[in-house]
């Protein structure tokens, strides 16, 4: 993948990973979180496995206890702390910079089990990136209605992220992006509807507006956001994937001002300039330094010690 393809992974990540949080908005309007999720992951699911059954797919039971240790990291864990969180009260600036936070995780943890190390001024970016973010929720910040227990579940999303891109990275699984998306989505949807009827939620409204939102969710966030996370992550890195969402605040912000006429605070504009100062930095690549030539006596052929 050359520089401009890199690029523009990287953008589409950033636009369909946020447009989920604008779903979740639109979808809780008419339902409980959990008929949400359970329903975008049926109809998700049902949509990856007919396209798998024509193409033949066939994944070994090692692959597919892979695929469902990654989705149940990625997918439900993840999905499930921030959207029952934000539904037990936790304000969704306190979600968005606990979730921030991953990237800082993923990069001492990639550093430490992936090899990737990073610089002084990728550590620099990061940190920087997380102000940005923190700037953009401001507003937004706070302990919210919420017990304190309820906090742990954007935590353990955070955690379980950064997990599950730790992991995939490590593993390098030989599935593809599209036949690891299958796999997950099949077996979270299974998780999610098995969770969403032991709470009697599984019925789903009849409102045209709900099923407007499952599709929003279905193609945006599910399709286009974790699928670019799976490609971008595969070509790229955890550390690269991961500092990506440091823009998904920001771009949040703006899908909520268009759809919901949502006017961000008055620190958000330099929120979200110091963010894309961090991700740039963060981001950039390291340029190797040159090994200086041995020196040589004159005259001789040998170096000189």
């Amino acid at each position: 993948m050359n520089r401009h393809a890199d690029a523009a992974a990287g953008a589409a990540l950033v636009v369909m990973w946020s447009s989920g949080f604008v779903g979740a908005e639109l979808g809780t309007r008419y339902a409980p979180a959990d008929t949400l999720l359970a329903w975008r992951y049926i109809v998700a699911a049902a949509l990856l496995g007919g396209l798998a059954a024509v193409l033949g797919t066939r994944l070994t039971p090692r692959a597919l206890l892979r695929q469902g240790t990654l989705g149940l990291l990625c997918q439900f864990l993840y999905l499930g702390g921030v959207v029952f969180g934000v539904g037990l009260g936790v304000p969704a600036g306190t979600t968005a910079l606990i979730a921030a936070v991953q990237p800082l995780v993923v990069a001492v943890a990639a550093g430490a089990v992936l090899g990737e190390r990073i610089g002084p001024r990728q550590r620099a970016g990061l940190v920087l990136g997380l102000l940005g973010v923190a700037l953009v929720v401001a507003g937004d910040v706070g302990p919210g209605s919420a017990p304190w227990w309820a906090f742990l579940l954007p935590i353990g999303g955070m955690a379980a992220l950064s997990a599950g891109t730790v992991l995939e990275r490590r593993w390098r699984p030989a599935e593809s992006p599209l036949e690891s998306l299958t796999a997950q989505t099949v077996l979270t949807a299974g998780v999610f509807v098995a969770l969403a009827g032991a709470g009697g939620h599984l019925q789903p409204p009849a409102d045209p507006g709900f099923w407007w939102a499952v599709a929003w969710v279905v193609v945006l966030s599910t399709f286009g956001g974790y699928g670019t996370y799976l490609l971008v992550l595969r070509r790229s890195g955890a550390v690269r994937v991961s500092t990506l969402l440091y823009l998904t605040p920001p771009t949040t912000m703006v899908w909520a001002f268009v759809m919901f006429g949502e006017v961000p605070g008055p620190l958000a504009v330099p929120g979200i300039a110091i963010c894309a100062v961090g991700v740039a930095m963060a981001l950039r690549p390291r340029v190797p330094q040159p090994r200086p030539a041995p020196l040589v006596a004159r005259g001789s052929g040998t170096p000189r010690c």
